[in-house]
């Protein structure tokens, strides 16, 4: 299976940037996992904001398949621990779904289709955080789904 995470944005911060590369990489021992990131809109400052979410919201759609398993990381999406998320993360394995991807939106989130297209929304917390921070908190949380499931020391009850 493959893992892909879509960012809408770069991350602007080089120190989140570095320790997000770090999870990249000891992510790649356990599964094949891709970032895309979809550039920032032009002239967004002028926007309204469900202009730019539809937007984000065709550009986020294009780089998804019809037979992916798409997860939309939102605040007000489902809620896991770690270890019900690496169980939650099992089961995607084990169902045979070959492209599992997860989204995090832009700063105003998501338009109506990529709702529609969303497979599962997941939440990291009820607590808003900056989509620039959610990108470490995702990559770092499904690095330790992958240490639960191997039973390395990472991760301590």
């Amino acid at each position: 299976m493959t893992i892909s995470l879509v960012l809408v944005g770069k991350t602007d911060n080089k120190h989140l940037e570095a320790l997000i590369n770090d999870y990249k990489k000891r992510l790649s021992f356990f599964v094949k996992f891709e970032v895309t990131i979809i550039p920032d809109l032009k002239k967004r400052k002028n926007m309204e904001t469900e202009v730019q979410k539809e937007k984000e919201g065709e550009l986020i759609l294009s780089k998804i398949s019809n037979s992916d398993f798409v997860v939309l990381l939102d605040e007000n999406g489902v809620d896991h621990s770690s270890t019900k998320f690496a169980s939650w993360l099992q089961k995607r394995m084990n169902s045979g779904i070959k492209k599992l991807v997860f989204v995090i939106g832009g700063p105003y989130g998501f338009s109506k289709p990529v709702y529609d297209r969303g497979n599962q929304i997941l939440s990291l917390s009820k607590m808003t955080f900056s989509h620039q921070m959610i990108r470490l908190f995702f990559t770092e949380q499904l690095y330790r789904a992958f240490s639960i499931l191997k039973n390395l020391p990472y991760h301590h009850e």
